[in-house]
């Protein structure tokens, strides 16, 4: 495990995600409030694009069927034995590292 830059600070605004790529991994990159969360791009339904959902504090909405994940611990909301992958994330002046 290492952490590797995929964005800039300024790529991702507040209230937005980015899909970035990782260690042979889509990631899903949130700014929720200044605080950046990473967590598997893939919706476990059917393979929604995360990155892309509907941003509501620290829940995403998958765009294609609904399903809503915490992007501070990649939990399911309806399932709590489901969820994505989460990775540890950190802001180095400017850079945005995720441990892949």
């Amino acid at each position: 495990m290492a952490f590797v830059k995929v964005a800039s600070t300024a790529d991702i605004a507040p209230g937005t995600a980015k899909c970035v790529e990782a260690g042979g991994k889509q990631i899903a990159v949130f700014n929720v409030a200044g605080a950046f969360h990473a967590i598997d791009n893939l919706c476990l339904h059917r393979g929604g694009p995360l990155a892309e959902g509907e941003i509501d504090g620290t829940l995403v909405t998958c765009p294609w069927h609904g399903w809503q994940y915490d992007v501070t611990t990649g939990k399911n909301v309806l399932e709590d034995d489901e969820g994505v992958a989460r990775y540890e994330v950190k802001v180095e002046g400017s850079d945005v590292l995720v441990d892949v």
